[in-house]
């Protein structure tokens, strides 16, 4: 482009998704003829459930599923969402607090363009979901991490919380269960972390996406329902795509105070409009429905979630807690930096050219820590078929050497 045809330093501040630029360059090679096995992206092998997509297609041969729906979502699905938060979360909520959004990303970008003014703080643990920094500065504001190691389970204590808390602080982003590490908060620090956001005045973001996907008789706990004082100040970030295997259906949704909801309503009017209809009434059948689905998906991540974990502990140099929600496990690598590694004998200085050298030449993507904020990990999804995972993990150990 010529010098005049700059782009606005709002865009040129935010780094590209690490997890969709892994998983595009796994998907470039495998359309090269490379034969990749990709535990990159964070989306479930599974089709979505047969009687969703039923009633999706059956909602498609209906005209009046064809035009615009009001922008907050099909009344329906509101209504039903505020009646899966009373089922799941144990607290009610109205439909007017709801906001249905075009995937859950969406809903984390509105609440912090609704809440965030330039200059303030948003305090973020630390290991991360990539999108979280970028959305705060996209909203003009400063990302604060707090950083919890794999020896205290990933949890933030609130000491590190109060150590990073400024007059500028506005919110804190809480993931459990986590993505990257599939860490599970226990009900004592949400208790904690709840009470001092309410102490301080400070807004919660609650991303409660992998809730249904926990493991060893661990429950997710939800910040509402274990401090009731927070939800005035608390905005719940969700949707169908890691619950049902609905990632491609683009739908989620923010719960918050009615002001907010009304705001991110009218922020989203001028964005996209409502989401699909035809997916909203796929989603509406999902969120009404049983559980079952998702009980037969999460029985097949627990097979996968103990395969990995002891293939990756199996790796000389590589150490590997076992996560107790989502689908992820979180592997520490710095022993393989600094020394020759993979049969060139390349060295790799950070864990970010070892997941470059892993996929070059093992053919196996994995995500690095960088992209969370937590350098000499490496995030693999566990979210594939069996045997790709029993063959990426032998790639990663034959590589290793």
């Amino acid at each position: 482009m010529a010098d005049w045809q700059t782009l606005s330093d709002r865009v040129d501040n935010v780094a590209p998704s690490a997890t969709l630029a892994v998983d595009a360059k796994a998907k470039a090679m495998k359309a090269a003829g490379v034969d990749v096995i990709g535990f990159g992206a964070g989306e479930p092998n599974f089709p979505t459930p047969d009687y969703i997509v039923e009633a999706a297609a059956n909602a498609c041969r209906d005209p009046k599923n064809h035009r615009y729906t009001p922008t907050p979502g099909l009344p329906p699905l509101r209504k039903a969402v505020a009646a899966k938060t009373l089922r799941d979360s144990g607290y009610e909520v109205s439909p007017d607090q709801v906001v249905i959004t075009n995937g859950g990303k969406q809903a984390v970008y509105e609440a912090l363009q609704v809440i965030v003014n330039p200059g303030d703080e948003v305090i973020i643990p630390t290991p991360y979901w990539t999108t979280y920094p970028e959305a705060v500065k996209l909203a003009g504001g400063k990302p604060v991490e707090v950083f919890s190691d794999a020896e205290h389970g990933f949890e933030p204590s609130v000491e590190a919380l109060e150590a990073a808390r400024t007059p500028r602080t506005k919110a804190i982003m809480v993931n459990s269960p986590s993505n990257p590490t599939g860490a599970v908060w226990s009900e004592e620090t949400m208790r904690a972390v709840g009470e001092w956001a309410v102490e301080h005045h400070v807004w919660v973001l609650s991303d409660e996406i992998y809730e249904h996907l926990t493991y060893d008789g661990v429950k997710t706990a939800y910040i509402g329902a274990v401090v009731p004082e927070v939800r005035d100040q608390l905005i719940v970030l969700n949707g169908v795509a890691k619950t049902y295997a609905m990632t491609g259906w683009r739908v989620g949704w923010l719960i918050g105070p009615e002001p907010v909801a009304k705001a991110a309503a009218k922020l989203q009017g001028h964005m996209t409009s409502n989401v699909a209809d035809v997916s909203q009434q796929a989603a509406l059948t999902a969120v009404a429905g049983p559980l079952d689905a998702v009980s037969q998906m999460r029985a097949a991540f627990d097979k996968r979630r103990k395969t990995i974990v002891a293939a990756l502990n199996d790796i000389p140099g590589v150490t590997c807690r076992t996560p107790k929600g989502a689908f992820y496990a979180f592997a520490d690598v710095r022993e393989l930096l600094g020394r020759p590694v993979g049969p060139k004998g390349s060295v790799a200085k950070t864990s970010a050219d070892l997941a470059a050298l892993l996929l070059d030449e093992g053919h196996v993507a994995a995500v690095p820590g960088e992209a969370f904020g937590a350098p000499g990990f490496l995030r693999f999804s566990y979210a594939l078929a069996d045997d790709d995972l029993a063959e990426g993990m032998r790639r990663f150990k034959v590589w290793v050497g």
